[in-house]
C-alpha cells in the first residue's frame, strides 16, 4: 500500500496535497483498495462550501457506494472531470489522475490537524 510522505491524510481515507491556501483531495490507496473496482465518482460542484468531513461526493464500485469526505473547510475551486469520465484511474492512480476536487482553504490552520503519512500508515495498519 502507498501512503506518500508528501500527503496528508484524513481518518476517512482521504489525501490531501497543500498548495499554498488550495488542497487537492482523493482517496487513498488504502480507500480505493478496500472498495474494489471503482465504476461511478459524483464530484462536488465548483463554488460549493464545504466543511471539514461534510460529505463531497459519493465513490460507486463493485462492492459498494463510499461517500467522500472533505479533509478540509472552504470553497470548491476545480474537479477533476476526468476522475468522472474514467472512475477507474482512482484504482490505477489514486494519488496522480484519480485526485477528485481541490479546494481553497477558509482556515488553514485546520490542514495541522490532518495525519501525516506515519499516522496515517498506524491507522492503517490492522
Amino acid at each position: 500500500m502507498q501512503i506518500p510522505e508528501n500527503l496528508r491524510y484524513s481518518s476517512d481515507h482521504e489525501w490531501a496535497l497543500i498548495e499554498g491556501t488550495r488542497v487537492r483531495v482523493g482517496i487513498t490507496d488504502y480507500a480505493q483498495d478496500a472498495l474494489g473496482d471503482v465504476v461511478f465518482v459524483d464530484l462536488p460542484a465548483v463554488g460549493a462550501s464545504v466543511t471539514v468531513g461534510g460529505v463531497i461526493g459519493e465513490v460507486e464500485s463493485t462492492k459498494s457506494v463510499s461517500e467522500i469526505y472533505a479533509p478540509v473547510a472552504g470553497t470548491v475551486v476545480a474537479i477533476n472531470d476526468a476522475a468522472s469520465s474514467s472512475p477507474d484511474s482512482l484504482n490505477s492512480d489514486p494519488y496522480g489522475a484519480g485526485w477528485l476536487c481541490e479546494i481553497e482553504v477558509s482556515d488553514p490552520a485546520a490542514i495541522e490537524a490532518l495525519l501525516d503519512a506515519a499516522a496515517y500508515k498506524a491507522l492503517t495498519d490492522h
